[in-house]
């Protein structure tokens, strides 16, 4: 009986010690203390370090070092996966969000380099990480007068950038091996831009007809959704304040009542 005993006290203590360690987690990537941001913070700095890496190597087809880093930025990614998803409330929800599937993409990517050498195009998506960080967001939004002054044309900035990034790794994965015009990142780069500009200067086309399908998404989607994107950067900058009574999120800083429908709003000014 006392060994029973025992046992039980010593999984009771196990599980409310896993139960700790697990709320701790948590806090760190939701909480709002300093020590959550700054862990969040370091977060956005290794998804910065890893896209640099990725563009790095596209201009790198062998080195002996590659399949090492492979395996380590395939472990940190792993990690940061296993915590979110031990941590997440929902799990089902977890697996609907586009980051979600992004890092699954990368981490099998980066594994399967030992395997299919043309999955390793597919890690550029780790760029979807930089798409939208809800928590940082929200503490910028009651932390910074600059970025809720900003917050339109800084999401929109951020978007922008990766939609390109992510379209010219689309790119790159399916042209780079059949397509001799396009030798690195930046060639996929400088096509995706000319294409989604409308500019079309004609010096690299895609070919094959997964490259011409492409294309045609571009040209069709593509090209639309980034000039909607760039009008919101540049069209006249909005402050984010929801109307009271129906909701409009984006008024002129200066609004006294809502464009809508007319209710008086009290934006809040800081002077600057």
């Amino acid at each position: 009986m006392p060994e029973k005993t025992d046992s039980r006290n010593n999984k009771t203590a196990q599980a409310a010690s896993l139960s700790a360690l697990k709320r701790e987690v948590r806090l760190l990537y939701t909480g709002r203390s300093k020590r959550a941001k700054r862990f969040r913070l370091a977060l956005l700095a290794f998804d910065a370090v890893t896209i640099t890496y990725f563009l790095v190597v596209s201009f790198i087809h062998t080195a002996p070092w590659l399949r090492v880093a492979d395996i380590v930025f395939a472990v940190l990614i792993a990690l940061d996966f296993a915590a979110r998803l031990w941590i997440a409330e929902n799990r089902r929800k977890f697996f609907t969000q586009l980051a979600t599937w992004a890092d699954i993409i990368v981490i099998a990517s980066l594994a399967g380099t030992f395997v299919v050498e043309n999955l390793a195009y597919l890690r550029v998506l780790r760029a979807l990480r930089l798409l939208r960080s809800y928590h940082m967001l929200s503490g910028l939004r009651a932390e910074s007068a600059f970025f809720r002054r900003n917050e339109h044309v800084i999401i929109a900035s951020v978007n922008l950038l990766v939609y390109v990034f992510v379209v010219s790794a689309l790119v790159y994965t399916f042209q780079a091996p059949v397509n001799p015009a396009i030798n690195n990142y930046i060639d996929a780069l400088y096509y995706t831009v000319t294409t989604l500009t409308t500019t079309g200067y004609g010096d690299i086309v895609l070919v094959g007809t997964t490259g011409r399908l492409l294309a045609v998404g571009m040209m069709i989607f593509g090209a639309a959704l980034f000039l909607r994107l760039a009008q919101a950067i540049f069209r006249p900058r909005k402050v984010r304040h929801r109307c009271p009574q129906c909701g409009l999120l984006y008024h002129d800083p200066d609004a006294s009542h809502c464009k809508a429908c007319g209710h008086v709003l009290n934006i809040p000014y800081d002077g600057t």
